[in-house]
């Protein structure tokens, strides 16, 4: 199999089960015209977010990490018309692309995106007494994954779901000699899964057009 396959195979989905509207497409266009990185989830893995949300009868979610603001659309969608997403991200160019997609998109009332420090504004969010969150998903710098784990407890209840992306690292979670921060931090995350008795968890290998990786997903069980 080759990422040639990998992608093709994207695309056959996103036709048939994830199509792009209007402001979903706009998003993904205005966040390359300003010159973001191209590390959004798919459209299936959105959709697949979507759906977890909706599964999970999500009136609340936190994410970490916005970027452009597309998987924060894909998530505030699913909300209820009372719902409640609150996005953090650590840069103010990023937060405004996606600031501007979430408005033109009717989702401004439902998803707040607040800049700065996510290991900064989380304490925050605690002091305001935010949460619980129904779903937290972490899609931000790899290295302070354990430390956005650590707060997803504490801004969670038993029954939320906390959503981790980009684990597998293209296979390099095997790799107990690297040195990678990416690669180190979440092999510290999954350590920290594996021994919380509060966490029901599993993770999924992913491949398709962003290449080879996947999620973890974990259940607050207590």
């Amino acid at each position: 199999m080759s990422q040639e396959r990998w992608t093709a195979v994207d695309d056959y989905l996103t036709d048939m089960l994830a199509p792009a509207d209007e402001a979903l497409a706009a998003a993904l266009a205005d966040s390359d015209a300003a010159g973001l990185p191209a590390i959004a989830v798919s459209p299936p893995q959105g959709k697949f977010l979507h759906l977890l949300a909706r599964v999970q009868g999500a009136r609340t979610i936190l994410e970490i990490g916005t970027l452009g603001g597309y998987s924060t659309m894909w998530l505030a969608r699913a909300l209820p018309d009372d719902g409640r997403l609150i996005s953090l991200e650590y840069d103010p160019a990023h937060a405004d692309v996606a600031r501007a997609n979430l408005a033109r998109a009717g989702l401004d009332k439902v998803a707040e995106v607040r800049t700065g420090a996510a290991l900064d504004t989380l304490p925050v969010l605690a002091r305001e007494g935010a949460g619980p969150f129904d779903l937290v998903f972490i899609d931000a710098d790899k290295p302070n994954n354990p430390g956005y784990l650590e707060w997803a407890l504490r801004l969670t209840r038993p029954g939320s779901l906390v959503v981790v992306d980009n684990v597998v690292r293209g296979g390099a979670i095997t790799d107990e000699s690297s040195t990678d921060p990416a690669v180190t931090a979440t092999r510290e995350l999954f350590d920290l899964v594996a021994r919380d008795p509060r966490l029901d968890a599993t993770a999924l290998q992913m491949v398709g057009g962003k290449g080879y990786d996947g999620m973890l997903l974990a259940r607050v069980a207590a």
